[in-house]
């Protein structure tokens, strides 16, 4: 199975928080753990008390008391810390107002100080302590000759600087108390990173009793780490409520060990929930919800937290919601737990403009605009938007999208080579293949890049590292990068993995001229050779093809490894794929991702509505991986047709689609509807007369106005992400620009040809709303603006030119909405 195990929704979590999953539960309080086992006499663990407060679970450990059974066991303080006193069995009771919950408490080799590991306990240290971030000595080239690994996820590097790098000169084992590593870190020893510990405190004993047992690299029977817990695993909070977190680490020998002390925490939203390097999560003065994380050597941990809305919303506003698919009881019911709630129909006009822009790439005309109010059919929606994936320019517009993440730059390697590319590219939207079988075809290209125009990625990205990073981050949403030196900060992934990914490109070989930028006209030839390998650049190791989870698939001699990565990648069992996709296309059509960005899905970036991606990604590989369907799914959702109007219990919410998210129109977009309106099309060199912005074949075509609003650098690499930033640039070009002044006054122009004709004024008017906005002009509107336009022929050119440019540069021409 090659699965990766889904993160928890808030439903689920929710659900397990009121029956006491994970935790003891007696009457109305919780305890965190249900029970513990303490070895060594060095060893303590903190306990977690929480309380039902206003069908919501608070943190009250400082208003609890604590008393152990029996003290000859073991002894716990007034803030819950648990420490041995002999081998036995107790309890610990925990009473708060009257109510009482226990613990059991198993403690052995009291009487022993157990010896200390530094894969478990030194580097742990280091690495909250700050010592091996990039900003201190686990930046490239350490700080003032001492180097330590990134986040210390090299043991053997690290051991080594310590102990022996300087001739030894860190550790004194005739004296550790004066051992130059503790010196520094508690500032005796001036120190540029400060003083890091008290020479009483528990990481300053523990480091000083490694160093008086030798300062081993390993110990005797020493246990692997196996997963890190965070606790509580979810929280409802009100603004500034505080909440501490408890950090317990699960050992190959069945241990669980308290190291919250030694973990470093992070907040994906700390304006609205923030965390402290203890682990005390801090909730902000806005509701919203936010991802803690925490990391303790290699591995990683999230809890989510809410801040709902204050204020009561009745149940019957949700229950009453319109449901037009799925996808509407999802977004439904994440609002409820929120507090917030939806605004309304956006209305027949913006939703057709909406679906225009967002499926074909183009506005409505004013007949089309006029056709659809007047339609009284209870399932026009849908029809439109069956209509409008079957018109031609739906392929343009897609493609254009992919051709961002996916087109070189011709100049590096061939014009002919990214020609063929991007018509390949093309002709997978204008055929609807099944998005699964394009990326397959993708990934094992073989031939020529004359006449196979996928092969061209393989002409552009040469090395098995580029490939791995290109593919895992376009089609797994896995940002791999990160593991190509070290192991990745935010996630599971290792260099083992990221080089056991890269082995499957080891193979591929290229016959031909080669590149020679700035001009690469030569043909290439992709093929698979019989060897090839790639070796880990610490060990020296040849690394053999693995996919990042799951089981390593057999590949026979005479197999293409890339067709048994395709397999891997494209298997319905692997979620990844589907939902990098579906989040894609979700971003493109609600103005947001479900995860942002969009192709970085881990645990620490959880989506923002769980549920909904993993259904909507359950809906698209049933459907055979069908775009056109996916599209449709989304199009005809009642979230997808709200307003942008804020209602007072929504206008803080920017992701979870309370209400539609205003984005500006895409370069290519706005300008093809510039085109239209002005009525003369724009002429683009290398490209034939009359076409569209959506159908340039790379952006070396120079276009001003493109560059202007915001098309990738033709020199950037893909995948090129563009932002919907808008601009003073943006702004001025629009207003100033000579290129569309003359379009606009040209004798052939729309304004022109409207100014001629025999309507009145308010027919003018009429025309012109519907078909630059999209929507009819308002009573108040028609009679104002109708009023400058006057009889006189000349002059009345002249004013509905300046009415269509004034129109052209409004935030409602320019904005999807």
């Amino acid at each position: 199975m090659f699965s990766r195990p889904p993160i928890l929704s808030l439903y689920c979590l929710a659900v397990w928080g009121s029956l006491g999953f994970g935790f003891a539960l007696a009457g109305e309080l919780q305890t965190f753990p249900q029970s513990m086992e303490l070895r060594g006499q060095s060893a303590r663990h903190r306990v977690l008390v929480s309380e039902l407060t206003d069908g919501r679970w608070a943190d009250v450990t400082g208003k609890s008391r604590f008393t152990m059974a029996n003290p000859a066991i073991a002894s716990v303080d007034s803030h819950g810390f648990v420490t041995p006193v002999s081998d036995g069995k107790t309890r610990l009771v925990v009473n708060v107002g009257g109510e009482t919950s226990h613990i059991d408490v198993v403690i052995r080799d009291a009487s022993v100080e157990l010896p200390v590991s530094f894969e478990l306990a030194i580097q742990p240290i280091l690495t909250a302590q700050g010592c091996s971030v990039g900003a201190c000595h686990g930046k490239a080239r350490g700080q003032n000759g001492f180097q330590l690994s990134l986040l210390c996820f090299d043991p053997e590097f690290d051991h080594a600087a310590i102990t022996r790098e300087a001739r030894g000169r860190r550790i004194s084992f005739g004296s550790p108390n004066d051992s130059l590593l503790l010196r520094k870190a508690t500032g005796r020893t001036p120190h540029g990173g400060g003083a890091r510990l008290s020479v009483d405190g528990h990481d300053y004993v523990t480091i000083r009793r490694w160093i008086e047992a030798g300062a081993p690299r390993r110990i005797a029977d020493e246990p692997k780490l196996e997963s890190v817990e965070l606790l509580p695993n979810q929280r409802r909070q009100v603004p500034m409520e505080s909440q501490q977190t408890l950090v317990l680490a699960h050992y190959s020998d069945g241990s669980v060990v308290d190291v919250t002390d030694r973990s470093a925490f992070q907040s994906n939203e700390s304006a609205v929930v923030s965390v402290s390097d203890k682990g005390v999560i801090k909730a902000g003065p806005i509701p919203g919800e936010a991802t803690i994380m925490t990391r303790f050597m290699d591995r990683i941990a999230t809890t989510n937290v809410m801040i709902p809305l204050s204020g009561e919303v009745a149940p019957k506003l949700y229950a009453d919601l319109p449901r037009n698919n799925f996808i509407d009881g999802h977004v439904w019911a994440k609002l409820k737990l929120l507090g917030i709630t939806p605004s309304e129909d956006a209305g027949d006009a913006k939703f057709l403009r909406r679906a225009y822009i967002d499926i074909i790439g183009r506005l409505p005309t004013a007949k089309d605009v006029a056709e659809f109010l007047a339609d009284k059919r209870p399932n026009k929606r849908e029809v439109v938007i069956d209509r409008l994936l079957a018109r031609p320019e739906y392929a343009d517009h897609w493609a254009n999208k992919w051709a961002d993440l996916l087109r070189p730059n011709p100049y590096r390697v061939g014009i002919k080579a990214v020609l063929n590319y991007d018509h390949w590219i093309r002709e997978q939207f204008r055929h609807n293949r099944p998005y699964n079988q394009t990326v397959r075809d993708l990934v094992s290209a073989q031939g020529s890049t004359w006449r196979n125009g996928a092969t061209t990625l393989f002409r552009d990205r040469r090395s098995p590292d580029e490939l791995a990073t290109l593919f895992s981050q376009l089609f797994l949403g896995v940002r791999l990068e990160c593991a190509k030196c070290h192991h990745h900060p935010f996630e599971k992934w290792s260099q083992d993995d990221f080089y056991g990914f890269a082995a499957y490109f080891a193979r591929v070989r290229r016959k031909g001229t080669g590149l020679s930028p700035p001009i690469s006209g030569g043909e290439e030839i992709i093929l698979v050779a019989k060897s090839g390998s790639v070796k880990h650049p610490l060990t020296g190791e040849v690394v053999q093809p693995k996919p990042l989870f799951g089981e390593v698939p057999t590949i026979g001699d005479d197999d293409d490894p890339r067709m048994v990565l395709a397999d891997w990648m494209t298997s319905e069992e692997n979620d990844y794929f589907a939902r990098v996709m579906v989040n894609r296309v979700w971003a493109d059509m609600m103005g947001r991702g479900i995860v942002e960005p969009v192709d970085d899905l881990r645990e620490t970036n959880p989506p923002s509505n769980e549920p909904l991606l993993a259904e909507l990604s359950d809906e698209f590989r049933k459907n055979n991986f069908d775009l056109k369907h996916l599209i449709k799914t989304i199009a005809i959702s009642r979230v997808y047709s709200l307003s942008s109007k804020p209602t007072d219990r929504n206008i803080s919410d920017t992701r979870n689609y309370s209400r539609h998210y205003r984005v500006r129109m895409r370069a290519e977009v706005l300008l093809d509807a510039v085109a239209d309106l002005a009525g003369k099309p724009f002429r683009f060199s290398a490209m034939p007369d009359q076409s569209r912005a959506t159908q340039i074949w790379t952006h070396r075509v120079s276009s001003i106005f493109l560059d202007t609003f915001g098309r990738p650098d033709p020199n950037q690499d893909p995948p090129c992400e563009r932002t919907t930033d808008s601009t003073v640039t943006q702004a001025l070009h629009l207003m100033n620009s000579p290129e569309i002044h003359a379009k606009i006054i040209a004798d052939d122009s729309w304004a022109h040809r409207l100014a001629s004709s025999d309507r009145d004024a308010g027919a003018v008017v009429d025309e012109l709303y519907l078909a630059i906005f999209g929507r009819p002009v308002t009573a108040k509107e028609r009679q104002a603006v109708a009023a400058v336009i006057p009889a006189d022929a000349g002059e009345r050119r002249k004013i509905i030119e300046d009415l269509v440019w004034s129109m052209l540069n409004s935030p409602e021409f320019l904005f999807k909405d």
